[in-house]
Protein backbone atom coordinates (compact mmCIF):
# COMPACT_ATOMS: atom_id res chain seq x y z
CA UNK A 1 0.00 0.00 0.00
CA UNK A 2 2.71 2.36 1.14
CA UNK A 3 4.85 1.61 -2.45
CA UNK A 4 1.52 2.43 -4.44
CA UNK A 5 0.95 5.65 -2.16
CA UNK A 6 4.30 6.68 -2.93
CA UNK A 7 3.81 5.71 -6.62
CA UNK A 8 1.19 8.00 -7.09
CA UNK A 9 2.61 10.48 -5.18
CA UNK A 10 5.51 10.90 -7.78
CA UNK A 11 3.00 10.60 -10.96
CA UNK A 12 1.21 14.03 -9.51
CA UNK A 13 4.34 15.40 -8.77
CA UNK A 14 5.77 14.63 -12.28
CA UNK A 15 2.25 15.32 -13.46
CA UNK A 16 2.19 18.89 -11.81
CA UNK A 17 5.94 20.02 -13.06
CA UNK A 18 5.36 19.24 -16.04
CA UNK A 19 2.04 21.68 -16.29
CA UNK A 20 4.39 24.32 -14.50
CA UNK A 21 6.88 23.71 -16.90
CA UNK A 22 4.56 24.64 -19.86
CA UNK A 23 2.87 27.05 -17.98
CA UNK A 24 6.20 28.76 -17.83
CA UNK A 25 7.42 28.26 -21.77
CA UNK A 26 3.58 29.85 -22.78
CA UNK A 27 4.22 32.42 -19.85
CA UNK A 28 7.48 33.42 -21.65
CA UNK A 29 6.15 33.02 -25.59
CA UNK A 30 3.33 35.75 -24.65
CA UNK A 31 6.21 37.78 -23.10
CA UNK A 32 8.29 37.66 -26.43
CA UNK A 33 5.57 38.24 -28.58
CA UNK A 34 4.09 41.58 -26.34
CA UNK A 35 7.67 43.00 -26.17
CA UNK A 36 8.29 42.42 -30.03
CA UNK A 37 5.31 45.39 -30.00
CA UNK A 38 6.94 47.66 -28.56
CA UNK A 39 9.36 50.72 -30.49
CA UNK A 40 11.68 52.92 -27.67
CA UNK A 41 12.95 54.77 -30.87
CA UNK A 42 14.38 57.44 -29.26
CA UNK A 43 17.63 59.90 -30.20
CA UNK A 44 20.74 58.20 -29.11
CA UNK A 45 24.25 58.23 -30.60
CA UNK A 46 24.34 54.70 -33.10
CA UNK A 47 22.07 52.18 -33.84
CA UNK A 48 22.98 48.24 -33.29
CA UNK A 49 21.84 46.15 -36.41
CA UNK A 50 21.86 42.74 -35.18
CA UNK A 51 22.98 40.07 -38.26
CA UNK A 52 20.83 37.59 -39.86
CA UNK A 53 23.65 36.17 -41.81
CA UNK A 54 24.08 36.70 -45.87
CA UNK A 55 22.59 34.59 -49.15
CA UNK A 56 25.47 34.33 -51.54
CA UNK A 57 27.04 37.98 -51.86
CA UNK A 58 24.31 39.91 -50.55
CA UNK A 59 23.06 40.38 -47.24
CA UNK A 60 19.70 37.86 -46.62
CA UNK A 61 16.02 38.75 -46.49
CA UNK A 62 15.97 38.76 -43.05
CA UNK A 63 19.46 40.83 -42.45
CA UNK A 64 17.82 43.05 -45.42
CA UNK A 65 15.21 44.58 -43.53
CA UNK A 66 16.85 45.25 -40.21
CA UNK A 67 19.05 47.03 -42.20
CA UNK A 68 16.41 48.98 -43.89
CA UNK A 69 14.51 50.43 -40.86
CA UNK A 70 18.22 51.25 -39.58
CA UNK A 71 18.55 53.37 -42.72
CA UNK A 72 15.21 54.99 -41.40
CA UNK A 73 16.25 55.80 -38.31
CA UNK A 74 19.29 57.26 -39.43
CA UNK A 75 17.66 59.14 -42.64
CA UNK A 76 15.17 60.83 -39.76
CA UNK A 77 17.93 62.08 -37.14
CA UNK A 78 17.41 59.22 -34.41
CA UNK A 79 20.83 58.12 -35.04
CA UNK A 80 24.20 59.60 -36.02
CA UNK A 81 25.91 55.99 -36.76
CA UNK A 82 25.01 52.64 -37.72
CA UNK A 83 26.69 48.99 -36.45
CA UNK A 84 27.11 46.74 -38.25
CA UNK A 85 27.39 43.33 -37.02
CA UNK A 86 28.41 39.83 -37.95
CA UNK A 87 31.36 38.05 -38.87
CA UNK A 88 32.33 35.40 -41.06
CA UNK A 89 29.98 32.11 -41.84
CA UNK A 90 31.31 29.08 -42.82
CA UNK A 91 32.53 29.03 -46.08
CA UNK A 92 32.59 32.12 -46.59
CA UNK A 93 35.30 34.95 -47.52
CA UNK A 94 33.29 38.03 -46.68
CA UNK A 95 31.76 38.99 -43.29
CA UNK A 96 28.10 39.62 -43.07
CA UNK A 97 29.06 43.22 -41.88
CA UNK A 98 30.90 44.05 -44.58
CA UNK A 99 28.07 43.18 -47.33
CA UNK A 100 25.86 44.88 -44.97
CA UNK A 101 28.08 47.58 -45.24
CA UNK A 102 27.93 47.50 -49.38
CA UNK A 103 23.75 47.25 -49.08
CA UNK A 104 24.01 50.32 -46.89
CA UNK A 105 26.19 52.79 -48.47
CA UNK A 106 24.28 51.59 -51.90
CA UNK A 107 21.34 52.95 -50.18
CA UNK A 108 23.19 56.71 -50.27
CA UNK A 109 24.36 56.49 -46.42
CA UNK A 110 27.67 58.23 -45.76
CA UNK A 111 30.78 55.35 -45.65
CA UNK A 112 31.97 57.37 -42.12
CA UNK A 113 28.53 56.96 -40.48
CA UNK A 114 28.59 53.10 -41.03
CA UNK A 115 31.05 51.16 -38.58
CA UNK A 116 31.32 47.30 -38.56
CA UNK A 117 32.09 44.81 -36.21
CA UNK A 118 32.97 41.39 -38.19
CA UNK A 119 33.79 38.98 -35.27
CA UNK A 120 30.55 37.87 -34.11
CA UNK A 121 28.41 34.14 -34.94
CA UNK A 122 25.49 34.39 -32.63
CA UNK A 123 23.75 37.09 -30.71
CA UNK A 124 25.24 37.58 -27.67
CA UNK A 125 28.59 38.08 -29.38
CA UNK A 126 26.66 40.72 -32.06
CA UNK A 127 25.89 43.06 -29.05
CA UNK A 128 29.36 42.20 -26.91
CA UNK A 129 31.69 43.40 -29.56
CA UNK A 130 29.06 46.23 -30.92
CA UNK A 131 29.64 47.41 -27.02
CA UNK A 132 33.59 47.50 -27.97
CA UNK A 133 32.70 49.39 -31.73
CA UNK A 134 30.47 51.82 -29.07
CA UNK A 135 33.53 52.46 -26.87
CA UNK A 136 36.05 52.89 -29.44
CA UNK A 137 33.98 55.92 -31.41
CA UNK A 138 32.82 57.29 -27.76
CA UNK A 139 29.27 56.43 -28.18
CA UNK A 140 27.27 55.62 -25.40
CA UNK A 141 23.33 55.62 -26.17
CA UNK A 142 22.32 52.61 -28.97
CA UNK A 143 18.94 51.60 -31.07
CA UNK A 144 18.60 47.63 -31.12
CA UNK A 145 17.09 46.94 -34.40
CA UNK A 146 16.01 43.47 -35.47
CA UNK A 147 12.97 41.22 -35.66
CA UNK A 148 10.49 42.04 -33.37
CA UNK A 149 10.53 38.13 -31.99
CA UNK A 150 14.05 38.45 -30.97
CA UNK A 151 14.08 41.71 -29.26
CA UNK A 152 13.32 40.08 -25.77
CA UNK A 153 16.23 38.12 -25.84
CA UNK A 154 18.65 41.16 -27.62
CA UNK A 155 17.72 43.46 -25.01
CA UNK A 156 18.27 41.45 -22.30
CA UNK A 157 21.59 40.27 -23.62
CA UNK A 158 22.37 44.41 -24.30
CA UNK A 159 21.57 45.06 -20.65
CA UNK A 160 24.38 42.29 -19.28
CA UNK A 161 27.10 44.15 -21.55
CA UNK A 162 25.92 47.29 -20.03
CA UNK A 163 24.22 49.13 -23.31
CA UNK A 164 22.19 52.06 -22.99
CA UNK A 165 19.86 50.70 -25.20
CA UNK A 166 16.03 50.93 -26.67
CA UNK A 167 14.32 48.78 -28.69
CA UNK A 168 13.09 49.53 -32.27
CA UNK A 169 12.13 46.18 -34.53
CA UNK A 170 12.03 46.21 -38.05
CA UNK A 171 8.01 46.79 -38.88
CA UNK A 172 8.97 44.95 -41.96
CA UNK A 173 9.93 41.77 -40.75
CA UNK A 174 9.88 38.61 -42.79
CA UNK A 175 8.37 37.03 -40.45
CA UNK A 176 4.86 37.36 -40.79
CA UNK A 177 2.57 34.11 -41.18
CA UNK A 178 1.96 31.56 -39.06
CA UNK A 179 4.11 29.45 -40.81
CA UNK A 180 7.63 31.65 -40.56
CA UNK A 181 6.51 33.40 -36.87
CA UNK A 182 5.86 29.16 -35.08
CA UNK A 183 9.18 28.31 -36.17
CA UNK A 184 11.26 31.66 -35.02
CA UNK A 185 9.23 31.73 -31.86
CA UNK A 186 9.63 28.39 -30.39
CA UNK A 187 13.44 29.16 -31.07
CA UNK A 188 13.47 32.20 -28.96
CA UNK A 189 11.65 30.77 -26.56
CA UNK A 190 14.14 28.15 -25.79
CA UNK A 191 17.57 30.59 -26.45
CA UNK A 192 15.55 33.10 -23.72
CA UNK A 193 14.77 30.85 -21.36
CA UNK A 194 18.67 29.12 -21.57
CA UNK A 195 19.98 32.16 -21.45
CA UNK A 196 18.04 33.52 -18.52
CA UNK A 197 18.87 30.36 -16.03
CA UNK A 198 22.99 30.51 -17.67
CA UNK A 199 23.13 34.44 -17.06
CA UNK A 200 22.65 33.68 -13.26
CA UNK A 201 25.71 31.58 -13.23
CA UNK A 202 27.94 33.84 -15.05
Amino acid sequence: MKKKNAKRIMIRLTVLLILLLMIGVVFTAIRIVRYGQLDEKTRCDAAIVLGAATSGEEVSPVYRERINHAVWLYENGYVDYLILTGGVGDGKEISDAFLAKQYVISLSVPEEAVLMEEKSRITEENLQYAKAVMEEHSLDTAIIVSDPLHMKRAMLMAQDYGIEAYSSPTPTTMYRSVRTKGPFLAREVFFYIGYSIVRWFR
